[in-house]
């Protein structure tokens, strides 16, 4: 088909898929540490993307003083029942002071006692003025030696070889242009995935969410179509928001020590523990008891305190602050309603993701995994994701620089090609991806719009695979029906017509969005116990299995998924074993 873009090639030493935290400060590291080229490529632009676009106010994961590293470990680990990577928790918690120190070198406002000391906001946070957090660390990148940024560019698909990574295949947003990248190594850093159930506010409102509504999962689908190992998808995410506004909670938990109480001003919370996901569970076990609206206890705070809440809102939720100005009523006159999220999948609360060793390479050689998009390291936030872009950066340096590859010879930045060196097999892999395009552009067998396949994908899973509507509760069989149904709606996306390179970005959105799906589904299914109220809540098995104790990962190959049983990671160093453990494939045959 004749192609209604152009084609660029483009040699690099290292690909960077994401300009988010990871990435960034992946490429900041190898900038500092290497003479390898390095191309970051982002979809929207890195002084604005990622989870860090709208601002934060705190650094939530920290080691404050009298506390260590290993305490950090044994928090996530407790939160998460036990499904962790502690080789990949104690790397990451052994950085984090380190990158904080080093945002702060580059402009990072935290604020301070009279002491002169970081001022902290419960046992591992501290307090920073960081509305500006991303352009500190964008700015950073954009001035990084060897570095070259191509902000618009949406990577689709991996570039992949006997199980080793050979680069990437995307194109252009805002311009007729695809891109085929070679690089000799790949850092994934896309994120993880939003959009995949029908949200708190549907309609108009539906991008209020808690997660980025831009993140779709793509790193994971790219990294799903081209057979990595996943871990822990069934490990959902759903966050205890304000209502309306999805503000954060802990901003009032943690900095007034605001309560969880029901609507007869009963202390709940106790009930049903403390972890993530059981403040969670208390919220909609109240609410279905007829207990509810549930609330955070903020009336009869100082005016100091209501003070600094409307602040810290300002750093980085807006809207809640502007709500509360709207009434006429600030928190400190009236409790704050809570409700819990939608699902989502993304490794930096929960431990879902690639499976990676320690290096944070992925069962694709030459393939590495950090930040929200890697596996295995829940509680991670931003430092973990600066800490893991630290640890993948350095693990690519030693990839290039001791395996089969020489440190590239383009010290001055990334080499475009005008003719492609591939091989014959390569190649038709090539011509598959740019034909797809073109015939997205061209329309020919236009029915749908990406926007109404989504909300059909958005009801299917909110309805048949634990969504708000469901309390977050799923049988096997209404998660077969949900199976089916994603099927269907990936058939049909080859019906779907982009006028042009930006409405193609919401056509490949979409079909990421329905892989990550696929996957999860498959993850719901296999997990036969409920180890997590709310974030996997399973109907046919309500109580918590100890065969169970272990990860559940998964990989796609020949148009079917497997299940794939791991013990708990001891080591403190791992590499992949030989020995794997199949179960089949979930069930819905």
């Amino acid at each position: 088909m004749e192609q209604a873009f152009g084609t660029h090639l483009i040699d690099t030493d290292v690909l960077i898929i994401g300009g988010g935290t990871a990435g960034c400060y992946a490429a900041l590291t190898l900038s500092r540490n290497t003479d390898l080229s390095v191309l970051v490529a982002e979809k929207a632009n890195i002084r604005r993307s990622g989870c860090l676009a709208a601002g934060v106010n705190a650094i939530n994961a920290y080691i404050t003083e009298g506390r260590s590293p290993q305490d950090y470990v044994d928090y996530a680990a407790k939160d998460a029942a036990g499904i962790v990577r502690q080789d990949l928790l104690i790397t990451a918690a052994e950085l984090f002071n380190e990158v904080t120190a080093d945002l702060e070198q580059l402009g990072l406002v935290i604020l301070k006692d009279e002491n002169g000391k970081y001022v902290t906001r419960g046992n591992r946070n501290i307090k920073i003025n960081g509305e500006n957090i991303k352009l500190i660390l964008a700015d950073a990148v954009n001035c990084a030696d060897r570095v070259t940024v191509i902000n618009h560019l949406n990577i689709t698909d991996l570039l992949t070889d006997n199980d080793s990574v050979l680069g990437a295949v995307g194109f252009s947003v805002t311009e007729p242009k695809a891109y085929v990248i070679r690089a000799k190594a790949v850092l994934v850093a896309t994120g993880g995935a939003a959009g995949l159930y029908r949200p708190n506010n549907p309609g108009f409102s539906r991008h209020k969410m808690w997660y980025p509504p831009f993140l779709t999962g793509a790193g994971y689908a790219m990294g799903i179509r081209a057979g990595a190992e996943m871990t822990s998808f069934e490990m959902r995410f759903v966050a205890l928001r304000c209502k309306d506004t999805i503000a954060p909670t802990g901003t009032i938990a943690q900095g007034v020590r605001a309560r969880q109480v029901n609507a007869k001003g009963f202390v709940y919370e106790d009930r049903y523990g403390l972890t993530t996901s059981e403040r969670v569970y208390g919220t909609v076990m109240e609410n279905s008891l007829g207990s509810g609206p549930c609330y955070l206890k903020t009336v009869g705070i100082s005016g100091r305190q209501e003070q600094e809440l409307f602040k810290a809102y300002l750093n980085m939720c807006p809207s809640q602050t502007l709500r509360w100005m709207e009434a006429g009523a600030g928190p400190a006159d009236r409790d704050v309603e809570i409700e819990g999220t939608e699902p989502y999948v993304v490794g930096g609360h929960t431990a879902s993701g690639y499976w990676v060793d320690t290096r944070r390479e992925t069962t694709i050689h030459g393939l590495f995994a950090a930040g929200d998009v890697a596996g295995g390291c829940p509680q991670k936030y931003v430092t973990g994701a600066l800490a893991e872009g630290k640890i993948a950066a350095e693990s690519i340096n030693d990839y290039i620089s001791q395996g089969e590859y020489e440190p590239g010879s383009t010290t001055d930045g990334c080499t475009e090609r005008e003719e492609p060196e591939t091989d014959d097999k390569l190649q038709v892999r090539i011509r598959e991806i740019l034909d797809t395009y073109a015939n997205a552009l061209s329309g020919t067998n236009a029915i749908y719009s990406a926007e109404d396949l989504e909300e059909r994908m958005q009801k299917v899973m909110d309805e048949y695979a634990g969504g708000i509507s469901s309390r977050y509760g799923y049988t096997e069989r209404q998660l077969c029906l949900a199976d089916a149904e994603i099927d269907r709606l990936t058939a049909q996306t080859e019906y779907l017509k982009a006028g042009n390179m930006h409405e193609l970005l919401f056509v490949y959105e979409l079909k990421d969005r329905l892989t990550v799906c696929k996957t999860l589904i498959f993850h719901l299914l296999n997990r036969k116990e409920t180890r997590w109220h709310v974030f996997g809540e399973n109907l046919d098995y309500p109580e918590t299995d100890h065969k169970y104790f272990a990860y559940l990962n998964s990989r796609y190959r020949n148009g079917k998924q497997e299940a794939i049983w791991r013990d708990i990671v001891k080591e403190n160093v791992y590499r992949y074993p030989e020995q794997r453990e199949h179960v089949g494939r979930g069930g819905c045959e």
